[in-house]
């Protein structure tokens, strides 16, 4: 079922109104859940419902673990401490469509149908595109202006979520990047993927990080070469003996919404993401959180008799731990300082 509620106006369900109301409402209903099904957005956030006006997350250092004591030793006393922390706050979203009440009375539904299906498709659409301009915007290191509107794209460092020099909060002087030049071929794959495993937490330790996925945006030659990558068992280029290793191993996302919000300049800048789906589930990588769940209702407007339907949706949307993620591509080769910078692969 679509996360929607309805409130359908009492008034309406003896008017002229009051037949057509059930199909728009069980039309907008299955167009929702078609879209649930197929959003990326799914995939790179991890979604929560909050009761609150904003939601704050943490970090904290791993254990060190046991540690050998001999004979009749005492118990070490083990510790963490705390790290970043990110408060993400919510905006308020709506929309309108009408439906008059000559085309209720002239039952004409094929054109009815029109009206909700692409108020529904808005939103989903609105949806998908405010999340790519998220991701684009922290490849760029910029905050998203969505009319005139300001979004963060900072993580709980309060860094852009890809960058090349996040900070240690419990050790000065030691920084870590998410951010790398290296185009996407089969090595470069290999190399990212042990970049991202050897991540660590503020005090230096190793995190459990498994790369499983690889974002790219619409376009020809950058969907060739992660297919190249990984499409077949032998290494690309290689004699029939040569294994691929990473053969089998990947989930590889198309994003069309990706396209006009990074910079893509064949032999120039082709971005590819790498990330670990169940990282960004486990320890709140991104968010997107649901205060108030996208909410329709129906009423008559008194002045001109149209079937009015609203939408409104209340959530939060952000970056925190930028572990779950690395951005690749950003050049051929070698390493920037400037800006926003890069490092080498």
């Amino acid at each position: 079922m679509a996360n929607i509620i309805f409130s359908i106006a009492s008034n309406l369900n003896d008017s002229v109104y009051g037949k057509s109301i059930a199909p728009i409402k069980a039309l907008i209903e299955k167009r929702a859940e078609a879209y649930e099904q197929e959003t990326v957005r799914n995939k790179l956030f991890k979604v929560i419902k909050t009761n609150t006006w904003a939601v704050k997350f943490g970090s904290m250092t791993a254990m060190d673990g046991p540690k050998p004591v001999g004979e009749n030793g005492p118990y070490p006393q083990d510790g963490y401490q705390e790290g970043y922390s990110k408060t993400i706050e919510h905006d308020t979203w709506k929309d309108a469509f009408s439906v008059t009440q000559e085309m209720i009375e002239d039952t004409n539904f094929i054109e009815l149908a029109k009206k909700p299906a692409a108020f529904i498709a808005a939103y989903y659409r609105r949806m998908e595109v405010f999340a790519a301009q998220m991701f684009g915007g922290a490849v760029n290191g910029a905050a998203v202006d969505v009319y005139g509107r300001k979004y963060d794209v900072t993580g709980a460092d309060g860094l852009a979520a890809f960058h090349y020099q996040h900070p240690s909060k419990t050790q000065a002087g030691y920084t870590q990047s998410n951010r790398f030049s290296g185009f996407l071929t089969q090595e470069n794959l290999g190399k990212l993927e042990t970049k991202m495993q050897m991540f660590t937490d503020d005090d230096g330790n190793i995190l459990n990080i498994a790369p499983d996925t690889i974002l790219i945006p619409n376009d020809a030659a950058m969907k060739e070469k992660a297919f190249v990558a990984i499409g077949s068992d032998q290494k690309p280029g290689g004699s029939n003996n040569d294994l691929n290793y990473q053969y089998g191993r990947w989930n590889i996302i198309v994003w069309p919404y990706l396209n006009q919000f990074v910079t893509i300049t064949g032999g120039t800048t082709e971005p590819w993401i790498m990330l670990d789906s169940k990282y960004i589930q486990q320890y709140d990588a991104a968010i997107w959180a649901n205060r108030v769940e996208n909410r329709i209702k129906s009423y008559i407007d008194e002045s001109t008799d149209a079937n009015v339907w609203h939408m409104r949706s209340r959530f939060g949307v952000g970056f925190n731990d930028w572990r779950a993620f690395a951005v690749a591509g950003l050049a051929a080769s070698g390493s920037s300082s400037s800006g926003t910078g890069y490092t080498a692969l």
